[in-house]
């Protein structure tokens, strides 16, 4: 008996191309709405959703994979002969690889949209899927992340898909559900006006491992919160080596001491030495600003970080 997958997907990239591997390696494709069009339009070999249900999709799309032929197929213990048994009476295939990626919560989150389309969406379905299937780790494999088809094909071909792959890519989906909803709730935290809510949910994403941390034994990571107010990352390295938590953090509080003057019609300069302010100057050009800010403290500036809320002149620099 082939193996089947299921795969539903708002992000469309790359899903032709990994599907049709799936195909040509035995699987038989089930798939959903705009997922399974795109996917019959380009030759792959595909079923619908409710092909394996009996049941049609329904309010708008709201109801479709929450049926016992998909979670049933995905959850039970291909070990335990209890669970085999009930699968065969109920005439319940087994769906062995899950591929989703979800509604554009966030997407729809930045783009300012209004609440009622905040609320389509937000996913059902897809997430009750991937913590299915992540669950079900064992015996099923989950993807999440678009930037892994190369590699879980590759290792399907070779037969080197591991029951540790599978744990990871466990990993990585239940911390997908999980920023998810840490998403929602913010925004319903925001909607509701609770500033100080009981339950504090906050998610980080990793942007680059920095060249150390605070000190050079220690590590450091730069992760950005989204739709974070005043986000400092939105920055362009010109030059010079990788940054460290200290060049970050520096960064920080010359911004931070920089807005204390947003409304200030001169341009401000800033030295900060270990996040601490060792001079600020206010003058009619860049030069101006700066002179007096290195004239506050000409010691401790070295080494320290230098901003000027203007455009830096060859004579500045």
């Amino acid at each position: 008996m082939s193996k089947r997958a299921l795969i539903s997907v708002t992000d469309k990239s790359g899903v032709v191309e990994f599907a049709r591997e799936l195909n040509n390696l035995g699987y038989e494709v089930i798939s959903t709405g705009n997922t399974f069009k795109i996917l019959k339009e380009n030759g792959v070999n595909a079923i619908t959703i409710d092909e394996v249900t009996k049941f049609p999709e329904m309010l708008d799309g709201r109801v479709k994979t929450l049926n016992p032929y998909i979670h049933g197929g995905i959850l039970y213990k291909r070990d335990e002969k209890s669970h085999v048994d009930t699968v065969n009476e109920y005439n319940i295939g087994s769906i062995d690889l899950v591929v989703v990626n979800l509604y554009d919560f966030e997407g729809t989150l930045k783009a300012g949209k209004s609440h009622e389309e905040m609320i389509e969406n937000i996913d059902i379905g897809g997430p009750s899927m991937i913590r299915s299937a992540a669950k079900n780790y064992k015996d099923v494999t989950i993807i999440v992340d678009v930037a892994d088809y190369d590699t879980i094909i590759e290792k399907l071909k070779n037969n080197e898909l591991t029951l540790e792959d599978r744990k990871r890519l466990a990993y990585k989906a239940f911390s997908t559900t999980a920023r998810y909803d840490a998403l929602i709730s913010t925004y319903f935290a925001n909607e509701v006006g609770d500033k100080y809510p009981e339950i504090l949910n906050l998610t980080f994403q990793k942007e680059q491992t920095l060249r150390y941390g605070e000190n050079p034994h220690q590590a450091g990571i730069l992760y950005s919160q989204p739709n974070a107010k005043n986000p400092i990352l939105n920055y362009e390295q010109l030059n010079g080596k990788e940054l460290s938590f200290n060049n970050i953090n520096d960064l920080h509080g010359c911004l931070e001491v920089m807005r204390e003057f947003k409304d200030s019609e001169e341009v401000v300069s800033v030295a900060i030495k270990h996040t601490n302010p060792c001079g600020v100057g206010i003058g009619a050009n860049a030069l101006e600003a700066y002179t007096k800010c290195y004239e506050a403290d000409t010691v401790s500036i070295f080494g320290g970080i230098v901003g000027i809320t203007s455009t830096v002149d060859v004579e500045t620099a």
